[in-house]
């Protein structure tokens, strides 16, 4: 939806003109002031926290392998190195899921904090660590004495710049000790960007506020197409209460109670402000996007050059400065059932373990399942209580104040139903209290005015969502790390509840897999795509979905696996997922892609780079030769001739990928002018999906239009408003225009990047740079059509791994290990990344002490 993107809300430009001066004047200005926070890697550190000795390696871009005897000192070291890095991006990141940025940034973070409060992410992580294995507790309670240890070392400035900035906007901010908590908190934050299809959820309900009548809502979310793109696992069955993939096709009876009642559209208006609302949360993973997704596939031996299997992954999430990702090694000294971890890949900062990567036997990656987690429920509340079949529930209740530097404390009372919190009255907290104004629907379901006198009566949104019961993900992180075999894999990941994710696995012995693991609802009614009645116990969820019975395929008689976001299985599983899936583009020219390659056989980590690189944009396969039909006079028609023999890739250098993404910008615009700027339909695969269709019924009342009238007519008139706006920006010649000029990348600091103020952001953001792809592509540069072609989500990391020579692996982060500004790993992977380039991922002892360029020993004092 057009502004959808939430951005960090910013201070006004008076007070951070005023911030950065007083903070560079406390700090001493100069480079002084910025290498004062840089960490030490070389030497010998005495360290409270430690019980043995620990030594971190670095290589050439600063990247950490860290060895020590016992776990409990690996985890400490991780800490200590995490904090050494990037402290801000932790510190930041767990004030978020707390809900206490207005103590940082004021009044303007009050919203967020009401809203995240009231989900109470830090209450379910507090209940989580008590049900963890005692391993897992005990590394996590070893990573915060790690970080605590570094915090005790340093203080102010020396933390980092953000931190000399915060002391003069936030002078009485004071920072508090690390926590397990803390890590288990950014869990929650993982799953709310990944949290299935709320979004849409919303969506459908604020298109009914705004009067487009829901057949014509339903022509804007069509069903996945599974015939022409395949799912991950193409057929099986649940027998004996377990599922057994087959490549026979059918998986047993159509899942799925049907559609919920539809909500009237008084009551849509009132989940419309909500689902408005939750948009403006800052995402966790940086800026939000519908093209947020990931690649990942594997290849059987029988395929490839060394005989073993290859694993590629490359997740894609918002591009933020540093990069969500951190990599590294950990690497017990000597691997026993005591200290079992020799493991590499990439981790968050704040959590200990390795989130995706390969140990000595295996290697793993992920992709976001996606499936339906979180739904809404429109509740009728009378007198403190939710009416349920008619009768009263009490609601439960809960106290929270949020405090707001600058300003006085805001104390709120947090209500949840059987459902979950009611969303609603955080508006209330912040003083929008007209939804319970007034009855938007009686009690069964109808309008408001046959309800209008109902004493007491008032309505709110509960927010129903798997991540907000306590989980064991944690253990999960180590049990993966640790893990020798597909079952020991598939073991670890029955405790993966949230977020749910594709989980793709090759091994040493020549085996490659595919596990969707996760807490999955089953609902007794409706099928979660539209808000559902809270005040109908039938549409309540009934339990969840057996871990058992969770689509699983082991070697596969095609020799791989792709996942990319499409479906997991066809839409004759016998379990309701969701049915709002990705529909399906990347992952088919994956396919394609891997099919032609098997073919030829002998592939290398090379060739799975190559197709990380693939720049093609399939949608736009159907729209080209209808827009070479059209009319077009001038500039219009010469920049139409380069469409003639394009080839659909977007590279940067490519004028026709130029001209095609601004035709195919104004084309949704003039094609979907009903819905407004607020409504605006996103650029990617979802429209591609609906735009084919709509080629092929030229009478369809979409192609009438105020500014062009007819199928042709608005084809033409994109076309003449993409040539004049690429006139006026790269040129009059359109041989000369480039996409690349366009679609440009700035990786933005999510919480000091969008100020406004040149020198904040020269100083805290990254360099930008020239990026190739665009939405839904296998190289998926996402971008928001409603403000620009600039990058915003992106391939955040690559990975490709030979199982039979790990130290031989390839890795790149988006941006750099360091969350420095202006140190020299701080954005010395962006220039890489953006040519498709990758760095050596070494992994045994002596690949990573002849790479390493840097020694720091960590002892007991």
């Amino acid at each position: 939806m057009a502004g959808s993107r939430t951005r960090f809300r910013r201070w006004s430009l008076v007070v951070l003109s005023a911030v950065a001066a007083l903070a560079l004047a406390a700090a001493g200005t100069g480079w002084w002031a910025v290498q004062r926070a840089f960490p030490d890697t070389e030497g010998e550190i005495a360290l409270p926290a430690l019980e043995g000795g620990a030594t971190v390696y670095r290589d050439a871009y600063g990247i950490p392998q860290i060895y020590a005897d016992t776990p409990e000192d690996l985890f400490r070291a991780q800490g200590f190195v995490h904090a050494q890095d990037r402290f801000w991006q932790m510190h930041f990141n767990r004030m978020t899921t707390a809900g206490r940025l207005a103590e940082l940034f004021g009044e303007e973070q009050m919203e967020t904090d009401v809203y995240l409060r009231t989900m109470g992410w830090r209450r379910v992580a507090e209940q989580e660590y008590e049900l963890l294995q005692p391993a897992t507790r005990a590394y996590l309670d070893a990573y915060s004495e790690g970080v605590n240890a570094y915090l005790d070392r340093r203080d102010g400035g020396e933390l980092g710049v953000e931190f000399a900035v915060l002391a003069a906007m936030s002078p009485d901010h004071r920072v508090q000790e690390w926590t397990p908590v803390d890590s288990l908190a950014w869990l929650k934050a993982m799953a709310w960007d990944l949290r299935g299809n709320m979004q849409h959820e919303s969506e459908r309900a604020a298109l009914l506020a705004s009067g487009i009548d829901r057949e014509r809502i339903e022509e804007l979310y069509p069903p996945y197409p599974e015939q022409e793109h395949r799912p991950i696992v193409e057929g099986g069955q649940i027998r004996g209460g377990e599922f057994h993939a087959d490549e026979s096709g059918g998986a047993g009876e159509s899942a799925g109670g049907g559609d919920a009642a539809l909500p009237p559209r008084p009551a849509a208006e009132v989940l419309a402000e909500v689902g408005a609302d939750l948009e403006r949360l800052p995402p966790m993973l940086g800026p939000e996007s519908p093209g947020l997704g990931s690649n990942s596939w594997v290849v059987s031996g029988e395929h490839t050059r060394s005989g073993l299997p290859l694993l590629a992954n490359d997740p894609h999430l918002g591009a933020q400065m540093p990069s969500v990702w951190y990599q590294t090694g950990l690497h017990c000294a000597e691997v026993t059932p005591e200290c079992p971890f020799d493991v590499t890949g990439f981790s968050f900062a704040g959590l200990p373990g390795v989130v995706i990567g390969h140990n000595a036997d295996i290697a793993w990656g992920f992709t976001n399942l996606g499936p339906d987690v979180a739904d809404l429920y429109l509740e009728r509340i009378e007198d403190g209580a939710a009416i349920v079949d008619g009768e009263r529930e009490p609601l439960r209740t809960r106290k929270e104040t949020v405090k707001v530097a600058g300003g006085e404390d805001v104390s709120f009372t947090v209500r949840s139903t059987r459902h979950g919190p009611l969303l609603s009255d955080a508006r209330a907290a912040l003083e929008l209290r007209e939804i319970g104004a007034r009855p938007p629907v009686g009690a069964d379901g109808e309008p408001a005015e046959q309800a209008a006198d109902a004493p007491g009566g008032g309505y709110g949104v509960a927010l129903s969502w798997t991540a907000l019961e306590p989980g064991t993900t944690a253990d999960a992180i180590f049990d993966m790390n640790a893990a020798e075999d597909f079952a020991s894999f598939r073991d670890a990941a029955r405790s993966f509840e949230v977020p749910a994710q594709n989980l793709v696995y090759a091994d040493t012995e020549g085996n490659i897999a595919y596990q969707a693991p996760g807490t999955i609802p089953v609902r007794g009614a409706g099928d979660g795509r539209w808000p559902a009645p809270g005040w109908d116990s039938d549409y309540d969820w009934t339990g969840f979905v057996d871990f058992d019975e969770l689509p699983v395929v082991r070697n596969p008689e095609s020799g791989y696996i792709v996942t990319a976001n499409q479906a997991a299985i066809g839409s004759d599983y016998a379990h309701l997922l969701t049915r709002d899936w990705a529909y399906g583009y990347r992952s088919e020219r994956i396919n394609t892609l891997l099919g032609r390659a098997v073919e030829q056989g002998d592939l290398t980590t090379a060739d799975m780079a190559r197709i990380q690189l693939d720049n093609q944009n399939s949608g736009a396969r159907a729209v080209v030769p209808h827009l070479l039909k059209a009319e077009v006079p001038g500039t219009a028609a010469r920049a139409q001739d380069l469409l003639a023999d394009w080839d659909l890739q977007q590279d940067a250098d490519s004028a026709a990928a130029a001209f095609y993404n601004a035709t195919w910008n104004h084309l949704l615009d003039l094609l979907f002018d009903e819905l407004g700027p607020d409504h605006a339909i996103d650029g990617g695969a979802r429209s591609w999906l609906v735009v084919d269709r709509l080629l092929d019924e030229p009478g369809s009342p979409w192609w009438d239009g105020a500014a062009a009238d007819g199928r042709d007519a608005v084809l033409s008139e994109a076309m003449r408003r993409a040539a004049g706006e690429l006139s006026e920006r790269l040129g009059a010649d359109p041989a000369d225009w480039r996409w690349g000029e366009l679609h440009t990348l700035t990786v933005p600091h999510p919480s000091l990047g969008s100020s406004g103020i040149g020198p904040m952001e020269w100083l805290f953001n990254g360099s930008p740079v020239a990026a190739s792809g665009g939405d839904s592509t296998v190289n998926a540069t996402g971008w928001d059509r409603t403000e620009g072609y600039a990058v915003t989500t992106v391939p955040s990391m690559r990975m490709a791994i030979d199982m039979a020579e790990l130290d031989a692996a390839r890795w790149i982060d988006l941006t750099g290990a360091s969350g420095h500004a202006f140190h020299p790993n701080h954005q010395d992977q962006t220039p890489l990344w953006a040519r498709g380039e990758t760095v050596p991922m070494p992994f045994t002892r002596d690949a990573v002490e002849r790479r390493a360029e840097h020694v720091l020993r960590l002892r007991p004092s």
